[in-house]
């Protein structure tokens, strides 16, 4: 009887212990799912964000073209700031006219390069960044020259060979992340013969250690120069450095020869190759190809007339035709390159699933918010894939705080592009607004987010943390601004030109770098009218003269004739209330 009974108390207890185990695993899946959707939407914002920049980038293109369109008339008005826009500052100079200015001095700590390189100058330039040593002038200066003098023997496309017993490394975009770049080669080997590399662009630009990876990447290509291939990225480009922050890295490391260094680079960036063909069979190209890319056509162009996809070259005549004949279809496939082929031919399926996007740079939205990979191929095998992720001590932490540190960048980023178009959200929420109650249905609510602001996202899933829903469903939709609004500068100016400035911003401070061609940092009352001008012709922007000039002339706060546009920019700082609540929720947390 007692062996009986204590037998059936053991049962419950061990009964009782399974299913608290289920309940605590089902939770635990549960909370896991909703952090990986909650990762995943905030993900879905970063890369929509970045999307819509993209086509933003085809607008201020655009611009540019427009600009050359008009060069007549523009250059009529005000042949100055047309010359500053369109014109290069690159002048001929030799190697001595830079370098024989330059001295080294003793008390300089840093590596010493040893031309021509070897091997041992990549490893002591790896090991001086670790330390966070800056390469002196001279060197940076003497690795581009050699680097330029190099690229001008390359083809437009670079071609190489593997076999079984030899793979090449493809990598994707790095921009500015060193540490990812030193843990590539730390898994994968340094370049050498036998360990080639193909670094599909964008090297450059977003991270703050771009010079960094330039110069590790063109001295191992120097030393390498049969086994390193450097393709170039749509961000080897001087005016989308003005824009996402190369230029101002080396004007802030380099200041006595910063502008040197980037009219030499603004001129190696033409002579990078388009693309790198391995074993015949395998394109790698930065940004993809359309169905009427033409192979021949790129092999044979002028890569170096290029310099920025930004401004393109003026047309001429006859080169309407031209385009129009040479728009012959080229498709990519994994036994080899089709060229001269119909825009009829459909890939197969297996074809299309040779198609690879390789992105190297983790991290990149937010600490822990992506991995970086890289890609390994031989001849006759399929492709092989590494993805890694930089550890710090953010990437370190529980995944709900990892989570809340990713998804509340990815709201504030949205929140901006949200009260940057305040003023056409509220119009489009109050004709949905039949009944002038101030609510809408989250679906109508949903609705006019994507209709102003272009963004594909799940709205829906989204505005629980974006806008007040009461009880029934519907949203407060004036909410959606409640907790942020831009800082301004003049009481008086009127909203809709905050938002207009700040809506641009990116692209007006494009154009002021432009302008601002000594990098000072200043312009001229006159070169800001000019360039406002300018940029609302194209825009068809309607803003009144009379309203510019009085918010240029209350930010000129030394009344010295100039504007410091940066400071111009923080007056249109976006305050963030809820900042401080998320700040006490981590604290908590």
């Amino acid at each position: 009887m007692g062996c009986g009974t204590s037998s059936s108390v053991k049962d419950k207890k061990s009964e009782k212990a399974l299913k608290a185990a289920l309940v605590i695993q089902n939770w635990y899946r549960g909370r896991s799912a909703q952090l990986k959707t909650r990762q995943r939407y905030a993900l879905t914002i970063f890369q929509s964000i970045e999307y819509a920049d993209e086509q933003g980038q085809l607008q201020l293109s655009n611009f540019f073209s427009f600009m050359l369109e008009n060069y007549t008339r523009v250059l009529e008005e005000d042949s100055e700031l047309v010359t500053h826009l369109l014109g290069s500052n690159i002048q001929d100079k030799d190697r001595q006219d830079y370098l024989g200015l330059i001295d080294v001095p003793d008390s300089y700590c840093g590596p010493r390069l040893q031309f021509p390189l070897t091997f041992t100058d990549i490893d002591l330039l790896i090991e001086a960044f670790k330390q966070q040593q800056i390469l002196h002038a001279y060197y940076v200066l003497e690795v581009l020259f050699e680097t330029k003098k190099l690229l001008q023997q390359m083809p437009n496309f670079t071609h190489t060979k593997t076999s079984p017993s030899k793979e090449i490394t493809i990598c994707g975009d790095l921009h500015g992340k060193l540490d990812d770049l030193f843990l590539i080669y730390s898994k994968n080997g340094l370049p050498s013969v036998s360990n080639p590399y193909v670094f599909n662009g964008d090297f450059v630009d977003r991270g703050k250690n771009s010079m960094e990876i330039l110069m590790i990447l063109f001295v191992s290509f120097l030393v390498y120069p049969n086994d390193l291939h450097l393709n170039r990225g749509n961000h080897e480009d001087f005016m989308m450095n003005k824009r996402y922050g190369f230029t101002k890295e080396v004007l802030n490391k380099y200041k006595l020869h910063g502008k040197k260094i980037l009219q030499i680079l603004e001129d190696i960036y033409t002579w990078l190759p388009i693309g790198t063909i391995i074993d015949n069979e395998i394109l790698v190209v930065h940004g993809g190809i359309s169905e009427s890319t033409d192979l021949n056509l790129l092999h044979r162009i002028e890569r170096n007339k290029l310099k920025s996809v930004l401004m393109p070259p003026i047309p001429i005549d006859g080169d309407r035709a031209t385009e129009k004949e040479n728009k012959v279809g080229t498709t990519i496939t994994a036994r080899g390159i089709r060229r001269n082929g119909s825009l009829s031919e459909q890939l197969t399926k297996h074809e299309w699933e040779q198609v690879i996007t390789v992105f190297s740079a983790s991290n990149y939205y937010e600490e822990g918010s992506n991995r970086g990979a890289y890609i390994r191929v031989s001849s006759g095998t399929p492709p092989r894939f590494f993805q890694y992720q930089m550890t710090r001590a953010t990437c370190l932490r529980p995944l709900y705080q990892r989570v809340n540190a990713v998804e509340s960048s990815a709201i504030r980023m949205l929140k901006e592009r949200m009260i940057s178009r305040k003023t056409d959200l509220i119009r489009v929420f109050q004709l949905q607004d039949c009944s002038k109650s101030g609510k809408l249905s989250v679906g109508q609510w949903a609705f006019s987010m994507e209709n102003v602001l272009g963004l594909n996202l799940p709205w829906r899933s989204l505005s629980s943390r974006l806008v007040t829903t009461d009880k029934d469903g519907n949203t407060d939709y004036m909410s959606s601004f409640q907790d942020i609004h831009i800082q301004k500068p003049v009481k008086e100016v009127q909203s809709t030109l905050i938002e207009t400035v700040y809506r641009y911003r990116s692209d007006l401070q494009m154009i002021f770098n432009v302008i601002d061609s000594d990098h000072s940092g200043l312009i001229s009352m006159e070169e800001f009218r000019s360039m406002w001008k300018l940029f609302t012709s194209y825009y068809s922007v309607c803003i009144d003269d009379s309203q510019l000039d009085e918010l240029a002339e209350r930010m000129d706060l030394n009344k010295d004739g100039s504007i410091d546009f940066n400071e111009f920019l923080k007056a249109f700082y976006v305050v963030h209330k809820f900042d401080k609540l998320n700040k006490s929720d981590t604290k908590d947390a």
